[in-house]
Order: structure tokens, then C-alpha cells, then sequence
């Protein structure tokens, strides 16, 4: 498994943000591991809402930028299904360390990683666009 670990982690790449003394267990997990992850996996992201939009029957495109915005925090909040699925495209990269780490704090990194994926979706509003 140690392979599986090296390999994960040269994938991901670097700790994206400041970490300090000062940061929280959950501040440190999220810097170090969920954000590369989210990055890596930003397009595979795109892709999979872009898809859940269409079997949605498509109403997302004819939204206005406002309400396109709450919609993704809708479904994203409240899609247990969607949901679980987003969350296991991102503890798929989880090292085993960082999975006994995670089902530790579980709660609290599931909406720090549920929160991040929204900020992300919502940023890139065009790039769901097109």
C-alpha cells in the first residue's frame, strides 16, 4: 500500500495555502489534502455537474447567473446521492493515513470539502456553460 500512497501523493502535488502553528487539525487536512486533490480533479468535477445538470433535464442553462449560483449550492447540499458521489471522487485520493485522519474529523471535512467543491463549481460558472 505504501506504493499506492507515494503514487497518490507525487499525482496531487503540492499543499495548496498557508499552513501555520496556529492552523486547525481540519485547516491543516484541507490545505494539505483536499485542496490539491479539488484541483486535480477539477475537470473530471465540470464534467460530472455538466452531466448531472443534463439528466436534470437542462432547466440549469436557461437560469439566470444568480440562481444558476444557488442551484449548484442546492444540489450540492441537498442531493445525498450527488453528493456522496462527489465526495468519493475526492477520498478516492486520500492516502491510507489520511483516510484514518479523515474518518476522525468526517463531519467537519465533509463540509469544508462540500463547500470548497461549490466555491469551485461557482467559479467557473462559464466553463459549465459552454
Amino acid at each position: 500500500m505504501e506504493a499506492r500512497d507515494n503514487n497518490v501523493l507525487e499525482l496531487r502535488g503540492e499543499t495548496l495555502g498557508t499552513i501555520s502553528n496556529q492552523s486547525s487539525v481540519e485547516e491543516v487536512f484541507q490545505n494539505r489534502t483536499l485542496r490539491p486533490i479539488l484541483k486535480l480533479q477539477n475537470d473530471l468535477f465540470i464534467q460530472v455537474f455538466i452531466n448531472y445538470v443534463l439528466k436534470q433535464k437542462g432547466s440549469f442553462f436557461e437560469l439566470t447567473p444568480d440562481k444558476k449560483m444557488a442551484y449548484i449550492e442546492n444540489v450540492i447540499q441537498r442531493d445525498i446521492k450527488f453528493r456522496n458521489s462527489l465526495k468519493g471522487m475526492v477520498i478516492a485520493f486520500f492516502t491510507l493515513d489520511e483516510y484514518a485522519e479523515y474518518i476522525q474529523l468526517s463531519s467537519n471535512l465533509n463540509k469544508r470539502m462540500m463547500n470548497m467543491l461549490i466555491e469551485r463549481l461557482k467559479s467557473q460558472l462559464q466553463l459549465i456553460e459552454q
